[in-house]
């Protein structure tokens, strides 16, 4: 491989892995704040439990508690979703690294 060539791929390879990296960022972001939102739905479910207890179970506190568990459920997937996409975008910056080491190996 010629020296501009491989200077080439190099730089193509450094420019992905920056792309990369930046969405594993953004990502993690996500997760954070779905993290957030989770833990938030999760102390609305504890409040309506102990609302329940105190005050007896209204039809609007078990319709309230129930609307809270099914976003407290959405939010659990859309976290589980979000750290499947961080493990493949880390798997692609693996690769880059891989072959960016074996580029710097041909030197």
């Amino acid at each position: 491989m010629t020296g501009g060539s491989h200077t080439a791929r190099r730089d193509a390879l450094l420019a992905r892995r920056l792309d990369l990296v930046a969405s594993v960022s953004a990502l993690t972001a996500e997760a954070l704040r779905l993290n957030q939102k989770r833990a938030g739905i999760e102390m609305d479910v504890l409040r309506l439990e102990l609302e329940i207890g105190r005050s007896g179970a209204t039809e609007q506190l078990v319709r309230d508690l129930h609307e809270a568990g099914q976003n407290a459920a959405a939010i659990t997937q859309a976290c589980a979703a979000c750290e499947d996409r961080i493990i493949a975008a880390e798997g692609d910056v693996e690769d880059v690294d891989r072959k960016l080491a074996a580029a710097a190996n041909e030197d």
